[in-house]
């Protein structure tokens, strides 16, 4: 059953939660790619992080064109949870989608939460 409902979100817009998978199709440490919306959204889930443990970000790497950020290799640098572009290497941010090494590049990020068993993405 796939159920949504409206609320406001982290950004004060409204938006509305759509499930996109169970928590066990998640893989820990990893990415999972899910359609949501017309977009590849790559989602992240690192369970051993106290705080926020998932996050969804856009899965087209802006440089090579391709859609692969959801195979890219997760890790922190100066205390920030980053996802390394599996082609190029480039370096984005999970709570933002800013690029260390090139800071015109950006990634679209989503609110994304765990709701009974559910991952739900936020859809402003």
């Amino acid at each position: 059953m796939n159920q949504s409902n409206t609320q406001r979100v982290e950004t004060g817009l409204s938006a509305t939660w759509q499930s996109v998978c169970s928590q066990q199709d998640l893989v820990n440490d990893s990415g999972v790619v899910v359609w949501l919306d017309g977009a590849q959204v790559a989602l992240f889930y690192l369970p051993g992080i106290e705080g926020k443990n998932l996050y969804a970000i856009d899965n087209h790497d802006p440089q090579s064109g391709a859609n692969v950020i959801g195979r890219g290799l997760v890790g922190s640098i100066k205390g920030d949870l980053v996802v390394a572009s599996p082609i190029y290497k480039q370096h984005f941010r999970l709570e933002d989608g800013s690029c260390l090494e090139y800071p015109q590049q950006r990634l679209r990020v989503w609110p994304v939460r765990l709701n009974g068993g559910r991952v739900e993405v936020a859809v402003v």
